[in-house]
């Protein structure tokens, strides 16, 4: 077995970059980002990415890798994580993989298989059409539900992405997509650990970023990418803020009902994460942020890997 690796996971908003920083500068490590949207270039501040002072910090991985106009699924994330890993471990460094997407964290831990099967757009299209009115969604919802009620029971219904490419899958294959999903154990160790607090203290920290990344700047970031011709079909463009900044944007929202459907579909998000991370999963080590938990992170961590670990030198980016 090589050199562990630690994922730290948890809802959006509860502080994982700043952790898995401080645990990367304390044991030698490189974080591999596992968020979903981190991965666009130009999409900075709603996606609350690390600023350049925290990627100055130490080296990190799978983020600025695409524009907002490319394809990028499931299958390449699970295949650049894992080239990161290797190359990390090799380096003899640790390994934090950091995100909120359940999807990403769980791929790499549980070594699931990934079906290869490359867009069609076309099939894509079509469903796309169908899927513009509630009543289409479900439609879909419930066709996927009947080929391949496992997938189904893991998606949210109104996922439309997740639906049609499962669907998409199937019409490729004939096999459903659960089929493709056999886990093989990967060939390391695995740490979890997991931050949580109460919903009510987790909700207002996340009203309190909403308006802190709208004073930050997010309506000019949005007006910037649609300057550049990213339209909001994109799946990109499509994610919590940027969709209802965009909204604003072309007077279809006021600014007050924008900011607040950003926090609402946000505390939606969080309830779905929990789906992904339970906290009744003993895989993964729960710590309430409401205590001071970074003492207590680093003793569990140091124990569990069992390796006296040097601090690392800062890393300045491009050295």
């Amino acid at each position: 077995m090589m050199n562990p690796v630690v994922a730290i996971v948890g809802p959006t908003g509860i502080g994982k970059t700043s952790l898995a920083i401080d645990l990367a500068q304390e044991f030698d490590g490189e974080i591999i980002n596992a968020d979903s949207r981190q991965v666009y270039r130009h999409m900075d501040i709603g996606t609350a990415k690390p600023t350049p002072d925290e990627l100055a910090l130490v080296p990190h991985h799978l983020i600025n890798i695409v524009n907002p106009d490319e394809e990028f699924n499931l299958a390449q994330f699970q295949q650049l994580a894992r080239q990161a890993i290797t190359d990390i471990q090799r380096r003899n460094k640790l390994v934090l993989l950091v995100g909120g997407s359940g999807q990403y964290i769980w791929s790499i831990i549980e070594g699931w298989g990934i079906p290869e099967v490359p867009p069609d757009l076309e099939y894509r299209r079509k469903l796309e059409e169908r899927a513009i009115s509630s009543e289409g969604q479900q439609e879909l919802y419930e066709e996927l539900a009947e080929i391949d009620p496992a997938t189904a029971a893991n998606i949210d219904p109104k996922n439309v992405r997740r639906v049609i490419r499962a669907l998409e899958v199937y019409a490729r294959t004939q096999k459903p997509f659960s089929q493709f999903q056999r886990k093989k154990s990967p060939p390391f160790d695995t740490t979890i650990i997991g931050l949580t607090t109460d919903r009510a203290e987790l909700y207002r920290r996340i009203d309190q970023r909403v308006d802190k990344i709208i004073e930050q700047g997010l309506v000019k970031e949005v007006r910037k990418l649609m300057d550049m011709g990213y339209g909001f079909n994109l799946p990109a463009m499509s994610s919590i803020g940027y969709k209802q900044i965009g909204m604003f944007l072309k007077n279809e929202l006021s600014m007050d009902v924008a900011i607040q459907q950003i926090k609402f579909e946000t505390h939606r998000l969080v309830r779905h994460q929990y789906n992904w991370f339970q906290l009744k999963d003993d895989r993964i080590i729960w710590f309430d942020i409401q205590s001071k938990i970074i003492p207590e992170v680093k003793t569990t961590l140091a124990n569990t890997l069992k390796i006296a670990r040097p601090k690392a030198r800062r890393y300045i980016k491009g050295t």
